[in-house]
């Protein structure tokens, strides 16, 4: 499997449990889509998305677990991710 094909499984199976997301996942999914952490110490780790108004993404572990709200957090970044390439695309192409 390749590594874009895991990280789309990822997220497929993030939006239908959110709940039940292994942390090491969560953070897979980060990296892949903003690049490596802007801090991590302690218990969380702090991504920043690739948009203007320095948008941050703060993910916990708690005992191997994501924390499901934050897991959310993430598809809304994600989503908002897809919308503004969309976005850029269609007004490429015009």
């Amino acid at each position: 499997m390749t590594p874009q094909r895991k990280i789309e499984r990822l997220v497929t199976q993030m939006r239908a449990s959110p709940t039940s997301v292994k942390f090491s996942d969560l953070q897979a999914v980060c990296t892949h889509y903003s690049g490596p952490p802007r801090r991590s110490s302690g218990s969380h780790v702090v991504y920043t998305m690739p948009w203007a108004g320095d948008p941050r993404v703060n993910i916990q572990n708690q005992g191997g677990s994501a924390k499901a709200y934050q897991v959310r957090h993430v598809i809304k970044a994600i989503d908002h991710l897809a919308a503004s390439h969309d976005s850029e695309k269609g007004t490429a192409d015009e």
